[in-house]
């Protein structure tokens, strides 16, 4: 049993996800300490976390489909907000029924997606540049939808969202598990095989009968669905309309990724965006119970947000730091993997 476990974690510290899996674990344990035991491992605790934070966990999980591919986008932060500037405004303003609209704000999220991927993929343009363009562009046709946050969600919608599903499962939690779980199916398919290929380098792919302009096309629109439900999300924890939010989550999303271990095509899974996001909220969550703490115990303390955003970033880094040593590491380790096998193969082909 004991040989089966150092076999398994030995195969794991070799996955991209490792990276991501050690920070996550180490600001989790820091989280705990400060905030005890007794007050993080409540329901309710549990609960807030997921629900608040579901929306940017999502987003890094559709932006990872993307890196897989040697791809990003930035503008996959304010794609929430258009999602949600849909969903709340075609019942409000056009009657449009309830369910009608939120199917709508998803689609919307789709085709903004697919779009950008048009740009990028078929028009030839470059990635960062066009959709650092495009950002704008959306939060323009955000504004002239919806020119002032405004407008409400159903009770029982965000109610529904913020619930524990048998008083124990988050049921935001559930959205993210869907999604793992329809990735699962997606990577088992023709685009799972290929999109390494493709993001680690196009023209082998072509030259294999790979499509590659198909299968970044199919990343897009797989993203923006992720996106999409995303939006929802945002749409159903804030439960109002506010056609500038979100913005930050586009490079947000992007550093989580590389903080889960992830890099630009051929290298990484979904399971990286999922670490990253999730280390991201635990680090603002602990850094905030950490400075709660100081001005307790401190008389006269003020501190302000300034710093508690000062410290997220200074932690952030060092895990940027991390994450390229132990990267260093694991291509090392698949290296020798490589050329192992290549020897082995020469040995009985001779």
């Amino acid at each position: 049993m004991r040989e089966k476990f150092q076999r398994k974690w030995a195969s794991f510290k070799r996955q991209p996800a490792f990276t991501g899996f050690c920070l996550l674990m180490a600001v989790l344990v820091l989280n705990i300490i400060i905030q005890t035991p007794a007050k993080f491992f409540t329901a309710n605790n549990i609960r807030i976390l997921c629900s608040k934070n579901a929306p940017l966990v999502l987003t890094c999980m559709g932006q990872a489909v993307l890196m897989m591919c040697g791809l990003l986008d930035l503008s996959t932060g304010i794609q929430l907000a258009f999602v949600n500037v849909i969903t709340i405004m075609l019942p409000q303003e056009l009657g449009v029924p309830v369910a009608l609209g939120w199917v709508a704000g998803l689609l919307g999220g789709v085709l903004v997606s697919a779009f950008c991927g048009f740009c990028i993929v078929k028009l030839r343009l470059p990635a960062m540049l066009t959709t650092f363009s495009i950002t704008y562009i959306i939060k323009g046709v955000n504004v002239l939808i919806m020119s002032e946050p405004q407008g409400k969600v159903d009770k029982i919608i965000w109610k529904t969202y913020d619930s524990m599903v048998l008083g124990v499962i988050p049921f935001a939690a559930l959205v993210i598990l869907l999604v793992l779980i329809i990735w699962q199916y997606i990577r088992r398919t023709p685009f799972g095989k290929h999109i390494y290929a493709v993001g680690n380098n196009p023209r082998n792919a072509y030259a294999i009968g790979i499509n590659p302009e198909k299968i970044q096309m199919e990343a897009f629109i797989i993203k923006g669905f992720i996106v999409g439900l995303a939006g929802l999300c945002l749409t159903a924890s804030n439960a109002s309309g506010n056609p500038l939010q979100a913005e930050e989550y586009g490079l947000r999303s992007l550093s989580a990724c590389i903080l889960g271990g992830m890099n630009f095509g051929g290298w990484g899974s979904m399971s990286c965006g999922v670490l990253g996001g999730s280390f991201l909220v635990i680090v603002q969550n602990t850094v905030y119970y950490l400075f709660n703490f100081l001005t307790k115990a401190i008389p006269g303390l003020m501190i302000n947000s300034y710093w508690q955003n000062l410290v997220s970033d200074v932690i952030i880094f060092l895990g940027l730091l991390a994450t390229i040593i132990t990267t260093k590491a694991q291509r090392e380790t698949l290296k020798q993997g490589f050329v192992k096998q290549l020897k082995r193969g020469e040995k009985y082909g001779g």
